[in-house]
Order: C-alpha cells, then sequence, then structure tokens
C-alpha cells in the first residue's frame, strides 16, 4: 500500500516503485492543512509567507508566530540614559513601536490568508527564535515554514534561527524558502 511504501521504501528501486514512491510522498505533503509559519516581516519572512500561503490549502490553517527576539530589550543603553524616568520614556517608546510593527504585519498577513479561504491564527512571544520554534511546532502542525537567512550584504537585525538545532528537534517537515533576489 502507499503508507507502508511511505514507512518502508524497498531496497532495490524497480522505476515503477520509484515513482510509487515519490507519488506518495507528494501526496502525504499535499494534505498539509496547518502549517506553522515563523515571520516578522522582513524580505526573507516575506518569502516564506507567500509560499505557506501558497502550500496551504483553502480550509486550512495557518499559525504565524512572531518572536520578538529577547535582545531588544538591551537596547536600553546605560551611557545616555542616565536617570530612570528617561530610560523608562525610551522604553516605552521602543517597546511602542515593537507593537506597531507587530499588529501591521498580523494585519497583512491575515487579510491575506482571508482572501484565500485560510484560518490564520497568531501568537506573539518574546525569545530565542530557534526556542519558540520548536515549542511552537510541536503543537500539531503539519509543516513548518521560515525564510532562509538574509545575505550578509543586507542590512538588519540579525537574529537567526538555528536551523541545525532546529531539525534535530522537529517532528515535521522544515520548508526554508530561499531568500527573495
Amino acid at each position: 500500500t502507499q503508507q507502508a511504501a511511505l514507512h518502508n521504501p524497498p531496497t532495490r528501486w524497480h522505476s515503477c516503485h520509484r515513482d510509487l514512491f515519490i507519488q506518495s510522498v507528494r501526496t502525504k505533503m499535499l494534505k498539509t492543512r496547518k502549517i506553522l509559519i515563523a515571520s516578522h516581516g522582513t524580505d526573507g519572512a516575506r518569502a516564506a509567507e507567500k509560499m505557506a500561503l501558497d502550500l496551504c490549502p483553502q480550509g486550512g490553517t495557518l499559525n504565524h508566530l512572531i518572536v520578538v527576539p529577547d535582545f531588544w530589550k538591551g537596547m536600553m543603553g546605560d551611557d545616555w540614559l542616565n536617570n530612570a524616568s528617561t530610560r523608562e520614556i525610551y522604553g516605552n517608546y521602543v517597546e511602542g513601536q515593537l507593537q506597531e510593527d507587530v499588529r501591521a504585519q498580523i494585519l497583512r498577513l491575515q487579510r491575506q490568508a482571508q482572501r484565500r479561504g485560510i484560518r490564520y491564527l497568531f501568537e506573539v512571544t518574546l525569545g530565542k527564535p530557534t526556542e519558540c520554534l520548536i515549542e511552537h511546532a510541536g503543537r500539531k502542525v503539519d509543516m513548518v515554514v521560515i525564510g532562509s537567512p538574509r545575505p550578509r550584504d543586507r542590512p538588519g537585525l540579525r537574529s537567526r534561527v538555528d536551523t541545525e538545532r532546529l531539525v534535530r528537534h522537529l517532528r515535521v517537515p522544515l520548508l526554508i524558502v530561499p531568500y527573495p533576489k
């Protein structure tokens, strides 16, 4: 059966067995109904969002995880923020900017999912991207989609996912979408 072929591929491939095996894998991948997309609005993340939307069928669920890296709290600085009230004002400003950015990302992706008949869920969390992804991938999703790392010559924060660690811990397929040209 096809199910047996997925778990016990033949040791010697005849062309018809190979084709059946490949078709079984494709069929299983096409049945992806719950996709976890880790995205934070960068060009690479938006390429991953587009791919996740393309892969998620109508009636499927797109789980959008936005990880605010915990290193942002270190952006408070001590050198010029030399009193508590100035630090608090600046901290509130940075937090407000983050909230606006996150809200805009959520609304943008939510509209795209709704146009395609895809159920949209989101979660915003503070932490390390790799650990947050591993934790959320364990919540009954069929696939995880992320963007590839930003090229070194492109400006921006270097909030990276440790893909080796991620692959070791995931129990579902991981799709890494190439950075757009």
